[in-house]
């Protein structure tokens, strides 16, 4: 088997040089469109840069994203701790979960206390239930440690995939 040489970033030659860089003006992100004008007020890093997340990073849309599903996963916590011991508060909760849609987890429970002095007391037993799970109960280098997984399983099932469509199988030589 050949091995093949390890080059450096800036030992490869410039795929962009012969694209002038007036023809991509529009386009800020474009490797070759270079302002000159003004210097640089981007930090430079080691991370790669994501375009289109002008007001959170793809980090903080996520964090958005867990701490509403938190809200969720409280409130099926609480459903199952009340349908054992309180039935009342079991179906006013559900029924209150069947009116109100859970993809926002602060609305929700917003919308809660503002309910009933009952429903104010469910939302404030939520509203505990998901900071403990939070702080307690989630395996977070789990969540890592699956992400990473389900990321390579997914685009080595999708690269051979494409490679078995695409290649010309035995039969057809």
């Amino acid at each position: 088997m050949e091995s093949s040489p390890n080059l450096a970033l800036s030992q490869l030659p410039s795929v962009y040089s012969a694209i002038p860089s007036s023809k991509y003006r529009n386009y800020p992100f474009w490797p070759g469109n270079k302002r000159r004008s003004s210097p640089s007020t981007r930090i430079q890093c080691n991370k790669m840069f994501v375009p289109g997340f002008g007001e959170a990073s793809p980090e903080a849309k996520a964090a958005n994203n867990l701490h509403n599903f938190f809200t969720y996963t409280a409130v099926k916590i609480v459903a199952a701790q009340l349908e054992s011991y309180n039935p009342e508060a079991y179906e006013e909760l559900m029924d209150f979960v069947g009116r109100h849609p859970l993809d926002d987890g602060d609305k929700f429970c917003a919308t809660m206390f503002r309910e009933s002095s009952r429903h104010k007391n469910l939302a404030l037993r939520i509203m505990e239930v998901r900071s403990a799970y939070c702080k307690n109960d989630f395996e977070w280098d789990n969540l890592k440690r699956l992400a990473f997984k389900k990321v390579t399983e997914s685009n080595t099932r999708l690269m051979r995939d494409y490679i078995s469509e695409t290649s010309p199988t035995e039969t057809e030589k």
